[in-house]
């Protein structure tokens, strides 16, 4: 099931899915844009996605499968509680976040196998649109750490390319599904960030709600 009007920006860590998000703000507040759209990320802003920032930073230890769990009932605040893309949607608002189910599929997937995270999320709606930022691990390391941040435990090279040929296994299974009413967007993150940004708003443009 496709829920109209949800956009969702997915890809490993550095690929620029935040930058894509920043820009898309200030364009959308320089054009008087800003009340057509709702942004969030995964993990939510909620308590829910407070306890696994702790548990990405290392913070607390929890079990593989228990990651998997934690991750699917933030999402499922951040898609059917309060505020949440449901209602943002249905008010006629689109819907952008960053980072979906497709990260757990590829992340805990590689770490619990892809049976669980499959079936726990299976539950949740596809966006109407899925934007695929993909780049070389390597490059994305290099970005990780010009930040200067405190690296999640997901951070380091060996497991950002066992993410990346997940995430390409994934992406691959939802195109051939050529029925399931989702459109998804393959976008080269090495592109400058105007050009990223340019692909994306010619999509975006084209949704019926901003006509």
């Amino acid at each position: 099931m496709v829920m109209k009007n949800f956009v969702v920006f997915e890809g490993i860590d550095g690929t620029g899915t935040t930058t894509q998000t920043k820009l898309l703000k200030e364009y959308l507040k320089k054009n008087n844009l800003e009340n057509k759209f709702n942004f969030s990320s995964e993990p939510t802003p909620l308590a829910t996605g407070k306890f696994l920032r702790q548990v990405l930073k290392g913070e607390i230890e929890v079990t593989n499968e228990t990651a998997v769990y934690l991750f699917a009932a933030d999402r499922q605040e951040h898609i059917f509680g309060k505020d949440g893309i449901k209602e943002q949607t249905a008010s006629g608002k689109i819907a952008i976040s960053d980072r979906y189910f497709f990260s757990s599929l590829a992340y805990q997937g590689i770490s619990c196998g892809k049976e669980l995270p499959y079936e726990v999320n299976k539950v949740f709606p596809l966006p109407e649109i899925l934007f695929f930022f993909e780049i070389n691990p390597e490059i994305s390391l290099e970005r990780i750490n010009a930040r200067g941040e405190q690296k999640e435990i997901f951070e380091k090279k060996d497991y950002l390319t066992k993410t990346a040929n997940a995430y390409e296994e994934i992406i691959s299974f939802y195109e051939k599904q050529k029925d399931s009413g989702m459109k998804i967007i393959r976008i080269d993150a090495t592109k400058s960030r105007e050009e990223i940004f340019e692909i994306i708003w010619a999509e975006l443009s084209l949704l019926p709600i901003l006509k």
